[in-house]
Order: structure tokens, then C-alpha cells, then sequence
């Protein structure tokens, strides 16, 4: 187990803080490190997680994929349908390392609709599949035929 540690002072320069300022940040548990005699170490998972850099296991990188999709000729009660479909692919997305995030708009005076995604690449995959075979699929959930509607 070879994890990169650094000093105090070798953090404060990577940061371009005082060395009073990461101490400080320490002390207030904002910046985890272990003391090793009269100084503290910094992991660099720790000092990652600080800046907000994600510690990759593995070495891998980490992918976010954003998808606009521009549908035309949905109406108002199409794209209500359309969206809570959308939205609730999103909310059970179990990936909580990796949220997919989806923002539907509508225009209603284009009778347009567009479906913005960020998320991982696999997710955002399954939710355009999942849009195509709404659009493509004869199931009456644009015309709002689907179940006695």
C-alpha cells in the first residue's frame, strides 16, 4: 500500500495557501490528515477530496456525457407524458456515484420540446433508448391513447 502523502507545507504550495491556512483547515476537520510525530501527513485521496478532485480507483477516467434532445411536434399533454417518463428513469437510476440529472422544456408555441441530460454514459444511453422507443413505438403515450387516456 504505496498512497502518495504529502506535509503541510508541500499541500499549502500545491494550493497556494499559507501553511497556517491548511493547519487551520485540519484542525476544523475540513482536510482529514494523520500525525506522525510533531507533523501531520495528507493523503492524496484527502487532499483530493478537499479540492474536489474525485479519487479514482483504478486509474480510470471518470465520464459525464450531456445530451440535448430537440423533439418537434409534441404538444402540451405529449410532453408532460414524455417527461415523467424521462424523469422517472432518472430518479431510479441506481447510481449514486454517477446521478443522472434531466431538465424537460417546453415550447409551446413551436410545439417543441427539448430534454436535457448529464449523467454517465451508460445511463444517458438507456434514457435515449428509452426516448426512441417512445417516438418510434406505436404505445399511443404521445397521442395520449395509452391506457384510456
Amino acid at each position: 500500500m504505496s498512497e502518495e502523502m504529502f506535509s503541510v507545507e508541500q499541500v499549502a504550495e500545491r494550493l497556494g495557501l499559507h501553511v497556517r491556512t491548511v493547519r487551520g483547515y485540519i484542525r476544523a476537520g475540513r482536510l482529514r490528515a494523520v500525525r506522525i510525530g510533531k507533523q501531520y501527513r495528507i493523503a492524496r485521496a484527502d487532499l483530493d477530496a478537499l479540492t474536489g478532485r474525485p479519487a479514482l480507483a483504478g486509474g480510470g477516467a471518470a465520464v459525464e456525457v450531456s445530451s440535448i434532445l430537440q423533439i418537434d411536434g409534441v404538444d402540451r399533454a405529449a410532453a408532460d407524458r414524455l417527461a415523467t417518463l424521462v424523469l422517472a428513469t432518472a430518479n431510479t437510476n441506481h447510481q449514486p456515484a454517477h446521478p443522472l440529472r434531466i431538465q424537460t422544456v417546453h415550447d409551446e408555441e413551436r410545439n417543441r420540446m427539448k430534454i436535457v441530460i448529464l449523467g454517465g454514459a451508460s445511463a444517458t444511453a438507456d434514457v435515449l433508448r428509452l426516448v426512441d422507443a417512445v417516438l418510434d413505438g406505436d404505445n399511443g403515450l404521445l397521442t395520449g391513447e395509452a391506457g384510456g387516456a
